[in-house]
């Protein structure tokens, strides 16, 4: 695989060097910009409020990985507070940086401590930037859904099945995109437009980064390699979206419960590969995404944490209605997913139905509303929590400003 990386990276290169040589007289004929690079910075955030406390049936019943205000009391809850800071400072240099000041270290810990989300930049191989690398903590490219950002997101949480495979969605290493700009105005007009998009994370994408998540050291001296392809076609007035990813590595365990038996250096196998349908809202849209694999997980019966195989994934219907200034899109997400997360303690074994429905309710560009009632059947063991089955449903409640 790193050998199919190197080779399709360097095949890159070439066309795009080729690419160059041979439109001379267009780069000689584009003037430089008169921008100061500090001129070309630009700033713009959201933040969400979340409130899941009516209507709920069972106070144990939690989700550690999707909102920890989930289960217990169900207190108001501050879910997201991002800034973003981006530009491009340079014809083919582009930067992006997000703090998010909503993180919590735990659910029983303090809240609210600021933490770095995203930290890259863009280096283009050739004029039109058709060809990039982004260099830096940025999305790793596996699910649309996991690179599609919470400000655009239907459903409250990423569903389980795909976002198993890389907490927050991020981590730290080198990615190469590649898009025709055509392709790259589509990506970003499905996300200005507000059919939800995932953003330009080009048709092609290649890369290496560390595997053990955003914000946390290596563990080991192995690196995660990724892949993905994604192409979308218009056809009349729809737009329709495939694509297929895949990633491998090792994954060091950072959580694990004393007296739980575990591999030499808590280190697994950690790999996957799943596929992508969309088609965008236009009004009626489908998103749906399903993924296999092996990872480390729980074992109950031996008491300790094994390598197993993994699936699930979900699909989300929605229906888009523009009522003047305002914009109404009712949905529906089933998900179901079996296997370990690797980033919970002792890679904590789940078993998981849900179906959740619901509504966003934008009221122009700056204010959305979504109400949306979750009924959840989980199972999640770990060597001090064994035999944990939870069920319930609740209504949840979340009000978003943009900015």
């Amino acid at each position: 695989m790193l050998k199919f990386l190197h080779t399709l990276i360097s095949f890159c290169l070439v066309i795009s060097i080729h690419a160059q040589q041979g439109s001379d007289s267009t780069k000689n004929q584009v003037s430089p910009s008169s921008k100061k690079w500090f001129e070309s910075i630009q700033m713009r955030g959201y933040m969400q409020v979340r409130y899941n406390g009516l209507l709920q049936t069972n106070e144990n019943l939690e989700c550690e990985q999707c909102d920890k205000s989930w289960g217990g009391d169900n207190e108001f809850f501050i879910r997201r507070i991002r800034l973003i800071f981006y530009g491009q400072v340079s014809p083919r240099v582009y930067f992006y940086i997000q703090p998010d000041f909503a993180s919590s270290p735990g659910s029983s810990s303090p809240l609210h401590f600021g933490q770095l989300r995203d930290a890259y930049f863009d280096v283009g191989l050739d004029s039109k930037n058709e060809f990039r690398f982004r260099i830096g903590q940025s999305k790793v490219p596996y699910g649309f859904e996991n690179m599609q950002s919470s400000q655009n997101r239907l459903p409250l949480d990423r569903a389980d099945g795909l976002n198993s495979a890389v907490s927050n969605e991020r981590d730290l290493g080198v990615f190469f995109y590649w898009a025709p700009t055509k392709k790259r105005k589509l990506f970003s007009s499905l996300v200005s437009k507000g059919l939800k998009g995932s953003g330009d994370y080009g048709v092609l994408g290649v890369g290496v980064y560390n595997g053990q998540t955003a914000n946390r050291p290596e563990q080991n001296a192995n690196k995660h390699i990724v892949a993905r392809a994604s192409y979308p076609v218009e056809i009349k007035n729809q737009i329709i979206e495939t694509g297929i990813q895949a990633y491998k590595g090792k994954y060091t365990l950072l959580s694990t419960s004393s007296g739980v038996a575990y591999a030499q250096e808590k280190l697994y196998d950690d790999e996957r590969i799943g596929a992508t349908f969309v088609l965008y809202p236009k009004p009626f849209g489908i998103l749906a995404e399903y993924n296999v694999g092996r990872g480390p997980e729980f074992d109950k019966i031996l008491d300790s944490i094994t390598t197993q195989s993994l699936h699930g994934g979900f699909i989300t219907a929605s229906y888009k209605l523009n009522l003047g200034e305002h914009t109404l899109i009712p949905f529906v997400r089933y998900q179901t997913y079996k296997g370990g997360k690797k980033h919970e303690l002792d890679a904590r074994s789940y078993k998981v139905k849900e179906l959740e429905i619901g509504t966003e309710w934008q009221m122009g560009k700056n204010f959305e509303l979504v109400v949306m009632y979750t009924m959840s059947s989980r199972r999640f063991e770990d060597f001090g929590t064994q035999d944990n089955y939870q069920r319930g449903n609740l209504l949840r409640i979340q009000a978003q400003v943009n900015f």
